[in-house]
């Protein structure tokens, strides 16, 4: 039987590549320094290499080590993943519906038709004599339903992986290998703090705002996506600084850290606070469809789903 090298110590290896010494390493990895330094030689021997060089100044990576540190990278991926899989497959026993949406979905829409749903259902479920008729199967299960939040690649690939029911995104789009339909609706607005020099001006043209570092959702979120898709062809400078959350950005602009583009759902109560000041764009359309995504058959089979769906699209 193959003996494979253990998982913690492919992560200590990659922590040492990254950090640069073995004590930093150990800490990022939560292990003692001396099991450490006992890893790696085991490692070493495992794969008959040598993946550090020692010196009295420290340890680094030897040109072999560097080779399989970005291998040990994409086994840990894969080991994460499995993890993920797993994690989602356990969410689908424990609960008859598990959905995933994009973040502006999540924050601003999604509670709502939750909240619709349940109270379609219960109502139909109380409609009978004394109120207590039979559920309704046809508005599904709306008890232990699993919600989960990511960009809309994230959400995108938990779809076509089978690890969701549902999904919601904002792309620009409709995604390939993936049934969609238009929910609702969105715009995208330019805001920028109430001392930048374009808060006095209404608006500016689209050529200005695609050479101006913004404050910026991830690589990979929807609203980056339809703003990028929305200025081509024209090039758009590298963002000024990039952030996981539209709370994040809105903050981050709203200190004058540079200009941002957001859904107008993330910074509506900011407009009327005013720590932010909207800008008009010349010449580009930033309205966008927001998507329902699922895998399968067109018609979806899970019931809880497909009402979600309709309180969603209705």
């Amino acid at each position: 039987m193959t003996t494979w090298p253990d998982l913690a110590t492919l992560e200590l290896l990659v922590a040492l590549a990254d950090e640069g010494s073995l004590s930093a390493a150990a800490r990022r990895c939560g292990v003692a320094q001396p099991n450490a330094s006992r890893s790696i030689p085991r490692l070493e021997r495992r794969l008959g290499l040598s993946l550090i060089h020692r010196a009295t100044t420290g340890a680094r990576v030897t040109t072999d080590g560097l080779l399989v540190v970005e291998w040990a990278r994409a086994t840990l991926e894969a080991a994460r993943a499995l993890e993920t899989g797993a994690a989602a497959l356990r969410a689908r026993t424990q609960a008859p519906l598990v959905v995933m949406a994009s973040q502006t979905v999540a924050e601003h829409l999604l509670p709502g038709w939750i909240a619709a749903w349940q109270h379609a259902a219960a109502d139909a479920g109380g409609a009978g004599a004394g109120g207590a008729s039979p559920h309704d199967p046809s508005l599904g299960e709306t008890r232990g339903i699993s919600v989960a939040v990511g960009n809309t690649t994230e959400v995108l690939a938990a779809a076509r992986g089978g690890e969701v029911d549902l999904g919601f995104i904002e792309g620009p789009g409709a995604p390939r290998g993936l049934n969609s339909v238009v929910v609702a609706h969105d715009d995208l607005v330019l805001v920028v703090a109430p001392q930048h020099p374009w808060a006095a001006r209404s608006r500016v043209r689209a050529e200005e705002l695609a050479a101006t570092p913004l404050v910026a959702r991830e690589s990979g979120s929807g609203t980056r996506v339809a703003l990028r898709r929305a200025l081509a062809p024209l090039d758009v400078a590298p963002p000024a600084l990039e952030l996981a959350s539209n709370a994040a950005v809105r903050v981050s602009a709203a200190a004058g850290t540079a200009p941002a583009v957001l859904s107008r759902l993330a910074v509506d109560d900011a407009l009327r606070a005013g720590t932010l000041v909207e800008v008009g764009v010349d010449g580009v359309d930033l309205t966008r469809n927001l998507r329902a995504v699922w895998a399968g058959p067109r018609r979806l089979t899970n019931p809880a789903a497909a009402a979600l769906l309709a309180t969603a699209a209705g």
